[in-house]
């Protein structure tokens, strides 16, 4: 199988990572819930990879790292966590279902909400962001990196207009978070949500948050924490605060290894690497008679995405021919990203989805245009 749904989740792993699970599996305790060598071991991993998370994206502390179970519910704490009614909240129509459908339950229950539209190539303007802040905006709320397009918003630029109007920025890093180099802090990023199971590798079921200190978030959870047992609320001591009940100790040693791995290989590395497939195929398919190809291309900055429609071709039959006579496998449909094909108008049609990883090669990508070719001719 030539594997090219990598916006999904990464199948292909370091081998270190499923063997860092396993080990795992068959030595850590529970963290924080004793004092023996297993229950230890289990809290150095977990702190190791707060270490590591730190790092990779600029933050102030270890402490300051939340683990979740992915950006889904790390968005969900961070939009959830932080809005009241009469709020506002400013968004775009780039952003997946884990931005918007929190959003949506927050304005039925009195927060305002703005929605801004994007260009005919998917593009987001940064200054319609600062035109749409008011005095009652509360935050900003936005992807670093589309799904669907593979368009990126220049976070920089959209932190530096947050912190101009005293607003939160909020950034969900799902498809960016181990291509592109964040700083939180130089991005004056206030709640930065990642996943740990696509472009950083770990295993599924792994994720969290980064939030600045300053920045109060209710909890979505409450529960055991290890710590003041006694107390009848639970601890607002950060990271426990935002991490009721047992960490995903298994996976979190899957996600250090991985992150041990991106550290060993360098995400610049990674990234040159994925650009240039996604190049060499979308210059592959670019002049296929009835092609036709969503997002801006001409910007320095993008996800390793293509996403492609073939004439009036349902996109899940293109994607299920992909798979079941060249073996390639895709994402057709809608994407979990409603507004972004709206704009582009695909609601019905959907789009197949090519997304690259580090692991795939020029051959594959050279096999991958020849059967877009075949099938555009029937």
């Amino acid at each position: 199988m030539i594997y090219m749904d990598n916006a999904a989740t990464t199948l292909h792993k370091p081998p270190q990572v499923a063997e860092a699970v396993i080990r795992a599996l068959n030595s850590i305790g529970n963290a924080g819930r004793g004092a023996t060598e297993a229950s230890l071991g289990a809290s150095r991993i977990i702190y190791d990879t707060r270490e590591k998370l730190c790092r990779l994206f600029g933050g102030e502390s270890p402490n300051r790292i939340v683990f979740t179970a992915n950006s889904t519910e790390s968005l969900n704490i961070a939009i959830k966590g932080t809005l009241n009614p009469g709020d506002h909240v400013v968004t775009t129509v780039l952003e997946h279902n884990s931005v918007l459908r929190p959003l949506y339950e927050c304005r039925e229950r009195g927060v305002e909400l703005t929605i801004l539209g994007c260009d005919g190539k998917g593009n987001i303007s940064c200054r319609e962001i600062e035109n749409a802040i008011r005095e009652n905006t509360k935050a900003i709320v936005c992807t670093h990196g589309s799904n669907l397009t593979g368009n990126m918003i220049d976070i920089e630029e959209v932190g530096a207009i947050a912190e101009k109007h005293h607003v939160l920025f909020v950034v969900d890093a799902s498809q960016t978070a181990g291509v592109y180099s964040i700083d939180a802090q130089k991005m004056k990023i206030d709640i930065l949500c990642f996943t740990g199971h696509k472009s950083l590798r770990g295993p599924q079921g792994t994720g969290g948050m980064y939030v600045r200190t300053g920045v109060e978030v209710r909890p979505l959870l409450s529960g055991g924490s290890g710590v003041d047992t006694y107390n009848a609320h639970h601890p607002k001591e950060m990271p426990t605060a935002l991490e009721a009940g047992t960490l995903n100790g298994h996976g979190i040693a899957g996600l250090n290894a991985a992150l041990s791995y991106l550290e060993e290989v360098g995400i610049d590395t990674v990234r040159e690497k994925e650009l240039s497939l996604m190049h060499k195929f979308y210059n592959g398919i670019s002049g296929i008679q009835g092609v036709k190809i969503y997002g801006d291309f001409k910007t320095e900055q993008r996800c390793p995405i293509v996403s492609f429609n073939i004439g009036d071709y349902d996109s899940s039959e293109v994607s299920d021919e992909l798979f079941s006579v060249y073996g390639i496998a895709t994402r057709p449909g809608a994407h979990c990203a409603p507004l972004m094909h709206k704009a582009l108008g695909t609601v019905e049609q959907g789009a197949v989805r090519f997304s690259f990883s580090y692991y795939n090669t020029e051959e594959e990508v050279q096999t991958a245009v020849e059967a877009v070719r075949k099938l555009a001719k029937n």
